[in-house]
This record gives structure tokens, C-alpha cells and sequence, in this order.
């Protein structure tokens, strides 16, 4: 599975770990369908990574996405929205001809 690929190694690595951590829900859990969907689900991904083979050469890979900025779930300030114009309606204060 070419894991010369810096982004596949790493793809290895987080299965490995998910692998391990889905083991230890199986010990807490015992077996059940969900532990059995989520080994399947790990194998599947596994399989899935190693028939993914070398990359196409012809492949030039994108601009690395930047972070997300989180936006926090809170009001807004109501002073922020002072003398704006109302999507559809224009300003209150003007009328149309």
C-alpha cells in the first residue's frame, strides 16, 4: 500500500488508531451490531485505502484549503446593523420616486 505518500501514511496511521480504538469499544461493548458496523466499517476503509494504488501522474494536486474559521453561535450586535438597508425595502429613511 504505498505508504511512501506522506497523505497515505497518514490515512494509515488514523485507521490504525481508529482500528485500536473500535478494539476497545468491542471489550466495553461486547458484540454487538453497532461494534460490528463499526469493525466492518474501519475493514472497509482499510480496503478502500489499499485499492486506491499509486496516484495518477497526470494528477496536480490543489492549493492545501485553508483552516475554517469557526463563527460562534451567538447574536450579533444590534449596533452593527445601524443605518443598513433592509434586503428588499432599501433604507428607511428614503422612497422610491
Amino acid at each position: 500500500m504505498g505508504e511512501g505518500n506522506s497523505g497515505v501514511a497518514a490515512v494509515v496511521r488514523a485507521l490504525e488508531g481508529l482500528h485500536g480504538a473500535v478494539g476497545k469499544l468491542s471489550q466495553e461493548y461486547g458484540d454487538t451490531l453497532g461494534i460490528r458496523r463499526l469493525v466492518s466499517d474501519v475493514a472497509r476503509l482499510s480496503d478502500d485505502l489499499a485499492e486506491l494504488g499509486p496516484p495518477d501522474p497526470r494528477h496536480r494536486p490543489g492549493p492545501v484549503p485553508e483552516e475554517l474559521e469557526e463563527i460562534p453561535d451567538v447574536e450579533y450586535d444590534a449596533s452593527m446593523w445601524t443605518d443598513a438597508e433592509h434586503e428588499g425595502f432599501g433604507a428607511p429613511d428614503r422612497h422610491a420616486p
